[in-house]
Order: structure tokens, then C-alpha cells, then sequence
């Protein structure tokens, strides 16, 4: 699985993010396709035949359209052939349509429009699970636990109801109205309020907090237009605090912007230090130097990865070792090491094309092997690891890359398919019992954790510390409700290994329901508790 935890979807964030893209040049590749192209519709004699511009697509497309028995919609027709040429060129290299653009980008530009809620969709329903603070609905008495069962007054509830349904519809322009029907479990009639669409922050920077008196975590989900001044700005309050050391989650972290990855780096690294550099076929070498004026220089830094952090997170994982600024812990990174631009077509929709390669500071290509056309091989690759035994023994870890490259102070590091932890950590298998996976895997535990917390809310809300909230919790026994639960759904205390997950349950449990009434700020440090690679990272920082 990606992800360890059920997501919840959020209008403060967008889905489907594109690895490593790069902001667009100026103006350019504006006319490098338009996939509206219109064919005229003439005799096949007319066709420029002998034009030095003339190759087998457009031919193909202009005889469909003149001679073909049966009308054809062009426009579709290419909507489905761009994506196709694609992928016979590299993993990454995409297309986004017209009506795609606006999300696809929101999630790295910093905010969007919208009503300013957490959503998750139980039973086929809009489960509100937190409301963004100063937020349009916030404004308007939307409160947490609330279920949307009608938008703009239509029913917006069954089976067709997905995140992306949700999303397409809530947000929308920026002072722009939506009517929503509420059902709260304390009204026996829906409620109806009217959200003035407004500017929704999007977060890169999930928790921030001393985790020991020392140590300060900070946890990074991705590489936006705003995650250099939230890093910057929670690493400054860090650092005030007393913490001497950072510790850097970029585990997940799927990648974002090069240039912020870069600024992020720069913090760290002596005046004259390489960070990265790109080259492509069209793109001469081009290396970013750190200026020296950086404020956390004389700071130790630990960076945590896994199977599912990529591109910008590789990049800084890879600076940071390469340059011997830090040590890495976790397990061996994505392996994406390819650069895409944002080429914008004509009406609207974008291309977001390959165009370079780019190398860590010792010269390593970190890029995992690919053959273009062949993307079910490549998605599989994960898969692949984990049942050659890589998660759990570093000795089980094969790099397609034998050639050495040396760090500043001489030590050997691979390229080739990701980046090696300086301490390899296991995926913890102890507790994920037959029992676990499908309680997890189900959705159970999320499942209960919000029933719990709606059903508990006007009890638990009184509750301000987490501390005193899990100490609460644990006094009312919720791992006994929870099999109670889970036994309702089919899943009995005969499917082996409930006794030996019971510690991992109940810390899940607690995580979630804290989530749903303090936020995350209750969320990480409890889940964080228990996390080996975490545990492994401050064993490693303490000693």
C-alpha cells in the first residue's frame, strides 16, 4: 500500500500531483500542439502532401475527418491519442486536460478558492471532518460532523459520490456562492446554508514540533510555491524554541517544484556548494549553487524517506548526503530522477513534457530504469521491491547502477534507481497481523474513529490536550468498541493476529479520534509515538 493511513480528502488540498514539474518559461511551447486542431474539410488531393511539415498524425487525422464513413469528433479523438504518444516516451511525461489544469495545479500554488472544509465519504455521504479555521464555512456554522447531503439544492449523496465529484463541485471562484443542505446528528431537519467561496491556504508543511527538548520534527508533504516560507518560517520557530538538531519527514512526499526543493536546500549548505544540477538534449548543464546564506548552516539535519518519496525530495535527501550536510534514515527513495515542464497548448489544457535529467551534487542519476511504452512495468516497481524482500533487508536492495560516487568526504553512494539510507529501517511487520491489514485495508479503523468522535463529540470536545484526551480514551476501553465494531462488518476475533495488533489498533484509534477534535497538531505526535523509523532517527541523533 502507498500509505500506511487512510487519506482524508481535503478542499485544502488537490489530488494527483505531478512529480518534479517546473514552472513554464515564458511563453514557451504555447504553440507546440493544439489539440483542437481543426482539419478542414477538403479533398485528400489538397492535403500539403509535400510539405516539409507533413507527418503521418495529422494526415491520419485529416483523412478521418474528410473520408471516414461515420462523423468523428476530432477533439476526442485527440483528447485520447496525446496521452497514448506519451506514454511511449518516459513514466512521467503527461497530459492534463483543459478542465484538469485548475486542480492539477492547485495543490503546489499555495491556496484555492473554495468552502474551506476536510471531507472523507463513509457510507456513499460528505463526512465534514474538520473546518478550516477562519474559513468560508467556519463563517457560516458548518461545524465538524456535519454530513452534505445536497448541494445548490440537489441531492449530492449514493454511490456515484468520489473525492474528485466533490472537489469539481465545492470549489469554484472566488466570491462565488454554493448553497449545501446539512444533516447534524442534533437537528431532525437538514439545515441549509449558502458558503461564499473564498481563498483556502494549501499547506505543505504538516506538523512542526520540538519532539524532544533538542530535537525539532518537522514533517513535509510536498514541494509547493509555499513551502519554502513555511519551512523556513517553522524551522525559525524551532530553532527559538531550543531545538539544536532537525529532523526532516519526507517520507510520502511524492515531490513538487525544483526551484523550492532548491531554496530549501540553500538553507543548509556552504557558499560555492553544488545542490543539483539538470542537463537534457535541449537543455545545456545548469547547476544550482548555494549562496552561503543560509540560516540553519551550523544545524545537524536527519532526513527520513521511504519507497514513496520522489523528485524534490530526492533531490534534497540527495544534496543533503551528497554534500555529508546530514545523515539519511528510512528506506531507498522512488527512483525519479527526470525534470517536466509545464507546456501550455492552446486551449488551455498542458503537456507536462520531460526535458532534462537531473544529478545530485556527487554526479548520480537517481532515475530507476523505464522503457517508454511499458507503464504497467514501471508502476510496478514498488510492488516488485516489496516481494523481493527490500523493506524488511537491506540486503535484498539491487541497484541497477554499479558505478561508485563519492560524497565530499569520500564516501561511496549509488545512483540508478533512488536514494540509499545511510540507516535502513524495516517496514514493521509485528504488528501487522492478518487481523490489522483488513481492518485497515477495509477502512474500519478510520471508520469507527469517526463514528466515535461524532457520536462523542460534545464529551471529547472539552478535552484541549491529546494527552489528557488518550488518557481518557484509554479508560473507556475503545479497542473493545472497536472489535464490537469490526465484528459488525465480518471481521471476527478468529482471523488471526488481533491479540498481537491490539497495541497498533489502539494508538491508531487514538491518533484519529484526537485528529477529528484537536487536529494535527494531536494527530503526528501520537501516530509518531510509535513510528520505527522515527524511534531508529532519534537513536541515531541521541547517541
Amino acid at each position: 500500500m502507498k500509505n500506511k493511513y487512510p487519506i482524508i480528502a481535503s478542499l485544502a488540498l488537490a489530488l494527483g500531483i505531478t512529480l518534479g514539474v517546473m514552472l513554464p518559461r515564458e511563453n514557451q511551447a504555447s504553440n507546440s500542439l493544439n489539440s483542437n486542431t481543426e482539419i478542414s474539410n477538403t479533398q485528400v488531393s489538397t492535403f500539403p502532401m509535400g510539405s516539409n511539415n507533413f507527418n503521418k498524425l495529422n494526415y491520419l487525422l485529416f483523412l478521418l475527418k474528410s473520408m471516414y464513413v461515420d462523423s468523428i469528433k476530432t477533439e476526442e479523438l485527440t483528447e485520447k491519442i496525446i496521452p497514448l504518444v506519451l506514454e511511449e516516451l518516459d513514466p512521467h511525461s503527461t497530459y492534463v486536460p483543459k478542465d484538469e489544469v485548475e486542480m492539477a495545479n492547485d495543490d503546489l500554488e499555495g491556496s484555492f478558492s473554495g468552502i474551506g472544509v476536510q471531507f472523507n465519504i463513509q457510507n456513499d455521504t460528505i463526512m465534514v471532518v474538520d473546518v478550516i479555521s477562519g474559513g468560508p464555512s467556519e463563517k457560516v456554522g458548518i461545524l465538524p460532523g456535519d454530513r452534505i447531503i445536497e448541494v445548490n439544492d440537489s441531492s449530492f449523496v449514493g454511490k456515484d459520490i468520489n473525492n474528485n465529484k466533490v472537489l469539481k463541485t465545492l470549489r469554484g471562484k472566488k466570491d462565488t456562492k454554493v448553497n449545501v443542505g446539512i444533516k447534524r446528528s442534533s437537528s431532525k431537519e437538514t439545515l441549509y446554508f449558502t458558503i461564499t467561496r473564498g481563498d483556502i491556504p494549501v499547506n505543505s508543511v504538516d506538523i512542526a514540533y520540538p519532539i524532544t527538548p533538542k530535537i525539532g520534527y518537522i514533517k513535509v508533504s510536498r514541494f509547493g510555491a509555499n513551502t519554502y516560507n513555511e519551512f523556513v518560517t517553522e524551522l525559525t520557530k524551532l530553532k527559538k524554541m531550543g531545538c539544536e538538531e532537525f529532523m526532516i519527514d519526507l517520507r510520502y512526499n511524492s515531490g513538487g517544484y525544483l526551484h523550492a526543493a532548491i531554496k530549501m536546500i540553500n538553507e543548509f549548505l556552504e557558499k560555492g556548494e553544488l545542490i543539483v544540477y539538470t542537463e537534457g538534449r535541449s537543455y545545456p548543464r545548469e547547476d544550482a549553487i548555494a549562496n552561503g546564506k543560509g540560516m540553519f548552516k551550523d544545524i545537524k539535519v536527519y532526513v527520513l524517506i521511504n519507497e514513496w518519496s520522489a523528485s524534490a525530495s530526492e533531490i534534497f535527501a540527495g544534496a543533503i548526503q551528497d554534500q555529508d550536510r546530514g545523515v539519511i534514515i528510512g528506506r531507498r527513495s522512488f527512483g525519479k530522477g527526470l525534470v517536466q515542464q509545464q507546456m501550455p497548448l492552446l486551449d488551455g489544457s498542458e503537456v507536462r513534457l520531460t526535458i532534462a535529467h537531473y544529478y545530485t551534487p556527487s554526479g548520480r542519476s537517481i532515475q530507476k530504469p523505464y522503457e517508454g511504452g511499458n507503464l504497467e512495468e514501471y508502476e510496478k516497481d514498488i510492488l516488485n521491491r516489496y516481494e523481493h524482500g527490500e523493506f524488511f533487508s537491506s540486503d535484498s536492495i539491487v541497484a541497477s547502477d554499479s558505478i561508485k560516487y563519492y560524497t565530499k568526504n569520500g564516501r561511496v553512494v549509488y545512483g540508478g534507481g533512488g536514494i540509499m539510507p545511510d540507516y535502513f529501517v524495516p517496514q514493521d511487520t509485528t504488528s501487522h497481523t492478518p487481523y490489522y491489514t483488513e481492518a485497515q485495508n477495509k477502512g474500519y479503523i478510520y471508520s469507527f474513529a469517526f463514528q466515535y468522535s461524532d457520536k462523542n463529540r460534545s464529551t471529547l470536545k472539552k478535552f484541549k490536550d491529546y494527552n489528557e484526551l488518550c488518557d481518557y480514551l484509554d479508560k473507556e476501553n475503545i479497542n473493545l468498541q472497536f472489535y464490537k465494531y469490526a465484528e459488525s462488518k465480518g471481521l471476527t476475533s478468529e482471523t488471526a493476529g488481533q491479540t498481537e495488533c491490539a497495541d497498533e489498533i489502539n494508538n491508531i484509534l487514538k491518533a484519529y479520534i484526537c485528529r477529528n477534535i484537536i487536529g494535527d497538531k494531536a494527530f503526528y505526535p501520537i501516530l509518531n509515538s510509535r513510528d520505527e523509523t522515527i524511534t531508529k532517527a532519534l537513536e541515531v541523533m541521541i547517541n
